[in-house]
């Protein structure tokens, strides 16, 4: 961070005409640069690991980076190779992801599996507009078929509100997320489901792309109607967009996840 500050102070005395733009050079060069020829998919026990030049890339905490699927190796494999001079794992979501599974949530993935219930008892599902009109009919169009799917499927009826004030789901409601969930012992495929959620907002968007109700992009423009419907008001703002792109690349990758743990 200092170093960083350093460059910054640096390029005002310059007269750089964009500061940031130093922090990133920075930053860029204190990556390190890639030392490896060949990224490759090889076994690992009874796994898939990712090999550089035949040595196993390894997580930060010391463990090898194996999957159980060759499809999931396939993806962290071509992300290693994709680098280019400098390892960047800001462009690497996918080993990010899998890097937080075998490292964190594998000591603990209950703890994980109740942080989905807490979105789940507060999802953005139940809160919908006022107005306008057409607003209304798109969160109903939107929302309400993974709703009604989930209602069906659990025997449970979901309370909504309108505005932002916190509406209670009933005790069988919670019980039947949390029955819903608690099966999930995979680490990747909960850190997976975590991070969609997170992303979202939304535990029952997340269940509903786990469960292959929709797809990731489906799931994408659902969790930003109301962001969608103030763009088409207002305008679009750079940055939030900007913002919105880089997490685009993490619910990709963690619905990447699911779908190559079925192979």
């Amino acid at each position: 961070m200092r170093d960083i500050l350093n460059d910054l102070e640096a390029a005002e005395k310059a007269d750089a005409p964009d500061p940031m733009v130093s922090a990133q050079q920075s930053m860029a060069a204190n990556l390190p640069k890639r030392f490896y020829k060949e990224a490759f998919v090889a076994a690992v026990h009874d796994a898939h690991g990712v090999m550089l030049d035949g040595k196993p890339v390894l997580t930060p905490a010391r463990k090898a980076l194996a999957v159980p699927t060759e499809a999931l190796a396939a993806i962290l494999a071509a992300e290693w190779e994709a680098q280019e001079e400098r390892i960047d794992p800001r462009v690497m979501p996918m080993t990010r992801l899998v890097n937080t599974a075998l490292d964190g949530v594998s000591q603990d993935i209950g703890a994980v599996v109740e942080d989905v219930l807490r979105f789940a008892a507060n999802d953005l599902l139940y809160y919908r507009a006022p107005g306008p009109a057409q607003l209304i009919d798109r969160q109903r169009a939107q929302w309400d078929p993974v709703l009604d799917h989930f209602e069906q499927a659990m025997g449970v009826r979901f309370e909504l509100t309108e505005g932002v004030m916190h509406i209670s789901q009933s005790d069988q409601t919670l019980d039947a997320l949390r029955g819903r969930v608690a099966h999930i012992q995979e680490p990747i495929e909960a850190a997976a489901l975590h991070t969609i959620t997170t992303l979202t907002g939304s535990a029952l968007i997340g269940l509903a792309v786990h469960e292959q109700l929709i797809d990731g992009q489906a799931a994408w423009s659902k969790a930003h109607l109301d962001e969608d419907w103030n763009i088409e008001q207002w305008g679009e703002d750079d940055e939030a967009q900007l913002r919105r792109a880089v997490r685009w690349l993490d619910m990709k990758s963690a619905c990447d996840a699911l779908e190559a743990l079925r192979h």
